[in-house]
């Protein structure tokens, strides 16, 4: 398992990357706040223990930059403890808090329930689809993907009751028109071209 280490300290970090090595996880380790998406991008961590005060930025600020590009876990270990600091960290995406100093044992601990967390989690293999009808954007695991407006109303259509089936009729009325006359190719065309 992969564990990105977010540290600018290196009296903390070399020794917090020992620690974890010798329980098994596989480390990287980076200092600052701008090599954090990069190493995100490069090493496809799957947890990131992340300090929040880094010399070029606030931890929280990489939090909420994580949040936008990826869902992986992530454990704020950090010197400042104190509840306020805490609930926001968490309440901006963070999976767990931990306050400084702590143990190499206990952190691995919280890595490996995290990991068990997420392989059970049915949801940890769907791809996450928003859309944003007000502005007419959809994005998939972040990333925006250009669709036509019959992809778009389409697409917001369907993902109005996620799980249920609207029927074809209800779809050629809502997104072509009350009187469709057309072929129902036309919508699996539409449909599959949603799919890629």
């Amino acid at each position: 398992m992969m564990v990105l280490v977010v540290e600018d300290d290196p009296a903390v970090g070399v020794p917090l990357r020992e620690g974890l090595e010798r329980n098994g996880f596989d480390v990287h380790l980076v200092a600052l706040a701008a090599s954090v998406l990069p190493a995100l991008h490069a090493v496809h961590p799957d947890v990131i223990l992340l300090d929040l005060g880094l010399p070029d930025g606030d931890g929280l600020d990489v939090l909420r930059d994580i949040r936008r590009v990826s869902d992986v876990p992530v454990i704020i270990a950090s010197a400042r403890g104190d509840e306020t600091d805490r609930v926001i960290g968490l309440e901006l995406g963070s999976d767990d808090y931990v306050v400084k100093p702590f143990s190499v044992r206990e952190l691995a601990a919280r890595i490996r329930a995290i990991s068990r967390r997420r392989r059970v989690d049915p949801d940890s293999a769907t791809t996450r689809v928003m859309v944003n009808r007000s502005r007419r954007e959809v994005t998939v695991d972040g990333v925006a993907v250009n669709l036509t407006a019959k992809e778009f109303d389409l697409l917001a259509v369907l993902s109005e009751e996620p799980g249920r089936a609207v029927p074809r009729q209800e779809i050629f009325s809502r997104v072509w028109d009350p009187v469709w006359v057309g072929t129902g190719k036309t919508l699996d065309v539409h449909v599959g071209s949603l799919r890629k």
